[in-house]
């Protein structure tokens, strides 16, 4: 199944009802949220904070937030830079982001 994030657009006012800027809305793709909940705990595990583990992947530390609350889509360059900072294999890693299958009935 594909999610495509729906972006919806707002204007803000002023409090004098003038038109400051447009705010963007973006819904969150669950699989993004996942990912990012997953780098999360492993980070934290091994007890980097997010400048610290941004540093050891090379990836900016403000970017690293936005990935561990699921705002970023990212590119499999930097996905494998995460998971090797991590100590993991990505097999290893993406097993956080199992679902159950559900059972077959047979009847």
């Amino acid at each position: 199944m594909i999610f495509y994030p729906v972006v919806l657009y707002s204007r803000n006012t002023d409090h004098l009802g003038m038109v400051n800027r447009v705010s963007v809305t973006r819904k969150k793709v669950p699989e993004l949220v996942l990912f990012g909940e997953a780098v999360r705990r492993r980070r934290k595990e091994l007890g980097y904070s997010q400048e610290a583990f941004g540093d050891a992947c090379e990836i900016d530390r403000s970017y690293i937030g936005g990935i561990e609350r699921g705002e970023h889509n990212l590119a499999l360059i930097n996905i494998l830079k995460i998971i090797a900072t991590l100590e993991m294999q990505p097999s290893e890693f993406f097993q956080a982001l199992d679902r159950p299958r559900k059972k077959l009935r047979l009847t």
